[in-house]
Protein backbone atom coordinates (compact mmCIF):
# COMPACT_ATOMS: atom_id res chain seq x y z
CA UNK A 1 0.00 0.00 0.00
CA UNK A 2 1.24 3.48 -0.91
CA UNK A 3 -0.06 6.84 0.29
CA UNK A 4 0.64 9.95 -1.79
CA UNK A 5 -0.41 13.38 -0.60
CA UNK A 6 -1.26 15.94 -3.29
CA UNK A 7 -0.90 19.59 -2.37
CA UNK A 8 -0.48 22.81 -4.30
CA UNK A 9 1.15 26.20 -4.20
CA UNK A 10 -2.32 27.72 -3.90
CA UNK A 11 -5.94 27.17 -4.77
CA UNK A 12 -7.62 26.65 -8.16
CA UNK A 13 -4.42 25.49 -9.85
CA UNK A 14 -5.39 21.97 -10.88
CA UNK A 15 -4.89 19.71 -7.84
CA UNK A 16 -8.08 17.75 -8.48
CA UNK A 17 -7.31 17.22 -12.16
CA UNK A 18 -3.75 16.15 -11.38
CA UNK A 19 -5.06 13.75 -8.73
CA UNK A 20 -7.46 12.35 -11.32
CA UNK A 21 -4.66 11.98 -13.86
CA UNK A 22 -2.52 10.04 -11.39
CA UNK A 23 -5.50 7.83 -10.50
CA UNK A 24 -6.18 7.22 -14.19
CA UNK A 25 -2.53 6.41 -14.88
CA UNK A 26 -2.68 3.70 -12.23
CA UNK A 27 -5.82 2.16 -13.67
CA UNK A 28 -4.48 -1.34 -13.13
CA UNK A 29 -4.42 -0.77 -9.35
CA UNK A 30 -7.07 -0.38 -6.69
CA UNK A 31 -6.99 3.37 -6.02
CA UNK A 32 -8.68 5.40 -3.28
CA UNK A 33 -8.87 9.19 -3.28
CA UNK A 34 -9.37 10.86 0.08
CA UNK A 35 -10.52 14.48 0.39
CA UNK A 36 -10.13 15.40 4.06
CA UNK A 37 -12.08 18.66 3.88
CA UNK A 38 -14.31 19.81 1.05
CA UNK A 39 -15.27 23.46 1.27
CA UNK A 40 -17.58 25.68 -0.72
CA UNK A 41 -20.20 23.09 -1.63
CA UNK A 42 -23.66 22.33 -0.33
CA UNK A 43 -24.70 18.81 0.72
CA UNK A 44 -25.37 16.62 -2.29
CA UNK A 45 -23.18 18.55 -4.72
CA UNK A 46 -20.36 16.45 -6.22
CA UNK A 47 -17.03 17.32 -4.63
CA UNK A 48 -13.41 16.96 -5.68
CA UNK A 49 -13.15 13.27 -4.72
CA UNK A 50 -16.22 12.46 -6.79
CA UNK A 51 -14.76 14.39 -9.74
CA UNK A 52 -11.56 12.36 -9.52
CA UNK A 53 -13.57 9.13 -9.60
CA UNK A 54 -15.70 10.37 -12.52
CA UNK A 55 -12.68 11.21 -14.63
CA UNK A 56 -10.33 8.40 -13.59
CA UNK A 57 -12.65 5.41 -13.70
CA UNK A 58 -14.51 2.75 -11.74
CA UNK A 59 -11.33 1.44 -10.11
CA UNK A 60 -11.33 4.55 -7.88
CA UNK A 61 -13.00 4.77 -4.48
CA UNK A 62 -13.88 8.36 -3.49
CA UNK A 63 -14.02 9.33 0.20
CA UNK A 64 -14.73 12.73 1.76
CA UNK A 65 -14.20 13.17 5.50
CA UNK A 66 -15.95 16.51 6.05
CA UNK A 67 -17.79 19.19 4.11
CA UNK A 68 -18.16 22.84 4.98
CA UNK A 69 -20.44 25.13 2.94
CA UNK A 70 -18.36 28.30 2.66
CA UNK A 71 -15.40 28.49 0.22
CA UNK A 72 -12.81 29.21 2.90
CA UNK A 73 -9.81 27.54 4.50
CA UNK A 74 -10.98 24.34 6.21
CA UNK A 75 -10.36 25.60 9.73
CA UNK A 76 -12.20 28.86 9.11
CA UNK A 77 -15.04 27.15 7.25
CA UNK A 78 -15.50 24.63 10.06
CA UNK A 79 -15.54 27.34 12.74
CA UNK A 80 -18.06 29.49 10.89
CA UNK A 81 -20.31 26.49 10.27
CA UNK A 82 -20.17 25.47 13.92
CA UNK A 83 -18.81 22.07 12.91
CA UNK A 84 -15.90 20.03 14.18
CA UNK A 85 -12.71 20.51 12.17
CA UNK A 86 -10.75 17.70 10.59
CA UNK A 87 -7.69 16.78 12.64
CA UNK A 88 -4.43 15.41 11.18
CA UNK A 89 -4.79 12.12 13.03
CA UNK A 90 -8.24 11.64 11.48
CA UNK A 91 -6.76 12.10 8.01
CA UNK A 92 -3.96 9.65 8.78
CA UNK A 93 -6.31 7.06 10.25
CA UNK A 94 -8.68 7.29 7.27
CA UNK A 95 -5.83 6.97 4.75
CA UNK A 96 -4.32 4.01 6.55
CA UNK A 97 -7.70 2.28 6.74
CA UNK A 98 -8.22 2.79 3.01
CA UNK A 99 -4.76 1.41 2.46
CA UNK A 100 -5.81 -1.98 3.82
CA UNK A 101 -8.09 -2.46 0.82
CA UNK A 102 -6.36 -0.38 -1.87
CA UNK A 103 -2.96 -0.38 -3.56
CA UNK A 104 -2.71 3.41 -3.75
CA UNK A 105 -4.31 6.12 -1.60
CA UNK A 106 -4.26 9.69 -2.95
CA UNK A 107 -4.91 12.36 -0.30
CA UNK A 108 -5.88 15.66 -1.92
CA UNK A 109 -5.47 18.73 0.26
CA UNK A 110 -7.36 22.01 0.22
CA UNK A 111 -5.60 25.13 -1.01
CA UNK A 112 -1.88 25.14 -0.26
CA UNK A 113 0.30 23.07 2.03
CA UNK A 114 0.04 25.25 5.13
CA UNK A 115 -3.66 26.13 5.04
CA UNK A 116 -5.09 25.63 8.53
CA UNK A 117 -7.39 22.71 9.18
CA UNK A 118 -8.23 23.58 12.80
CA UNK A 119 -7.96 26.28 15.45
CA UNK A 120 -4.59 24.96 16.58
CA UNK A 121 -3.00 25.59 13.21
CA UNK A 122 -2.70 21.98 12.06
CA UNK A 123 -2.04 21.58 8.34
CA UNK A 124 -1.86 18.97 5.63
CA UNK A 125 1.86 18.79 6.33
CA UNK A 126 1.09 17.53 9.84
CA UNK A 127 -1.10 14.78 8.41
CA UNK A 128 1.59 13.83 5.88
CA UNK A 129 4.11 13.54 8.67
CA UNK A 130 1.82 11.22 10.64
CA UNK A 131 1.38 9.08 7.52
CA UNK A 132 5.08 9.29 6.63
CA UNK A 133 3.84 9.99 3.11
CA UNK A 134 5.54 11.82 0.25
CA UNK A 135 3.92 15.06 -0.92
CA UNK A 136 3.43 15.83 -4.62
CA UNK A 137 3.29 19.55 -5.39
CA UNK A 138 0.95 20.94 -8.05
CA UNK A 139 1.96 24.34 -9.43
CA UNK A 140 0.61 26.78 -12.01
CA UNK A 141 2.54 27.38 -15.20
CA UNK A 142 2.84 31.15 -15.31
CA UNK A 143 4.67 34.06 -13.78
CA UNK A 144 5.13 33.80 -10.01
CA UNK A 145 5.12 30.02 -9.84
CA UNK A 146 8.85 29.66 -9.19
CA UNK A 147 8.79 31.53 -5.89
CA UNK A 148 5.59 29.85 -4.68
CA UNK A 149 6.92 26.42 -5.60
CA UNK A 150 10.26 27.06 -3.90
CA UNK A 151 8.49 28.18 -0.72
CA UNK A 152 6.27 25.09 -0.71
CA UNK A 153 9.08 22.60 -1.23
CA UNK A 154 11.26 24.40 1.32
CA UNK A 155 8.43 24.08 3.84
CA UNK A 156 8.30 20.35 3.10
CA UNK A 157 12.02 19.90 3.61
CA UNK A 158 12.08 21.83 6.88
CA UNK A 159 9.39 19.45 8.19
CA UNK A 160 11.30 16.37 7.09
CA UNK A 161 8.80 15.53 4.35
CA UNK A 162 9.81 14.17 0.97
CA UNK A 163 8.67 15.65 -2.33
CA UNK A 164 8.88 13.26 -5.29
CA UNK A 165 8.30 16.11 -7.71
CA UNK A 166 6.15 18.85 -9.17
CA UNK A 167 3.33 18.73 -11.71
CA UNK A 168 2.08 21.72 -13.69
CA UNK A 169 -1.65 21.60 -13.15
CA UNK A 170 -2.88 23.58 -16.16
CA UNK A 171 -0.59 24.33 -19.09
CA UNK A 172 -2.09 26.75 -21.64
CA UNK A 173 -2.36 25.52 -25.22
CA UNK A 174 -0.46 28.66 -26.28
CA UNK A 175 1.89 29.30 -23.34
CA UNK A 176 3.51 32.67 -22.87
CA UNK A 177 7.25 33.18 -22.43
CA UNK A 178 7.15 32.77 -18.65
CA UNK A 179 5.22 29.51 -18.86
CA UNK A 180 7.64 28.09 -21.43
CA UNK A 181 10.68 29.06 -19.38
CA UNK A 182 9.15 27.76 -16.17
CA UNK A 183 9.04 24.22 -17.53
CA UNK A 184 12.85 24.23 -17.37
CA UNK A 185 13.14 26.33 -14.21
CA UNK A 186 10.59 24.62 -11.97
CA UNK A 187 12.78 21.59 -11.13
CA UNK A 188 15.60 23.93 -10.11
CA UNK A 189 13.36 26.07 -7.90
CA UNK A 190 11.67 23.03 -6.40
CA UNK A 191 14.79 20.94 -5.90
CA UNK A 192 12.68 18.10 -7.28
CA UNK A 193 11.91 16.78 -10.77
CA UNK A 194 9.08 17.90 -12.99
CA UNK A 195 6.81 14.85 -13.05
CA UNK A 196 4.09 16.06 -15.34
CA UNK A 197 2.41 18.79 -17.34
CA UNK A 198 -1.38 18.59 -17.54
CA UNK A 199 -2.96 20.66 -20.33
CA UNK A 200 -5.48 23.36 -19.56
CA UNK A 201 -9.01 22.12 -20.03
CA UNK A 202 -8.16 18.48 -19.31
CA UNK A 203 -11.00 18.29 -16.79
CA UNK A 204 -13.54 19.05 -19.52
CA UNK A 205 -12.58 16.01 -21.57
CA UNK A 206 -14.89 13.04 -21.73
CA UNK A 207 -13.81 10.54 -19.06
CA UNK A 208 -12.74 7.91 -21.60
CA UNK A 209 -10.60 10.48 -23.42
CA UNK A 210 -9.15 11.73 -20.14
CA UNK A 211 -8.15 8.19 -19.14
CA UNK A 212 -6.56 7.43 -22.48
CA UNK A 213 -4.43 10.60 -22.36
CA UNK A 214 -3.50 10.70 -18.67
CA UNK A 215 -0.30 8.69 -18.94
CA UNK A 216 1.03 10.99 -21.67
CA UNK A 217 0.88 13.92 -19.22
CA UNK A 218 2.79 12.24 -16.39
CA UNK A 219 6.27 10.86 -15.85
CA UNK A 220 6.96 7.24 -14.98
CA UNK A 221 7.20 8.14 -11.29
CA UNK A 222 3.45 8.81 -11.41
CA UNK A 223 2.51 5.91 -13.65
CA UNK A 224 2.94 7.87 -16.87
CA UNK A 225 4.95 7.64 -20.07
CA UNK A 226 6.80 10.95 -20.32
CA UNK A 227 10.37 11.39 -19.04
CA UNK A 228 10.89 13.29 -15.79
CA UNK A 229 12.21 16.82 -16.20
Amino acid sequence: MTILVVTGTGTEIGKTIVTAAVAAAYRDLRVAVLKPAQTGLAPGEPGDAAEVARLAGPHVTAIELARFPEPLAPGTAARRAGLAPVRPYEIAEAAQKLGTEHDLVLVEGAGGLLVRFDEEGATLADAARLMEAPVLVVAPAGLGTLNATALTTEALRTRGLSCPGVVVGSMPADPDLASRCNIDDLPVSAGAPLLGVVPAGAGSLEPADFRSRARSWLASGLGGDRPAG
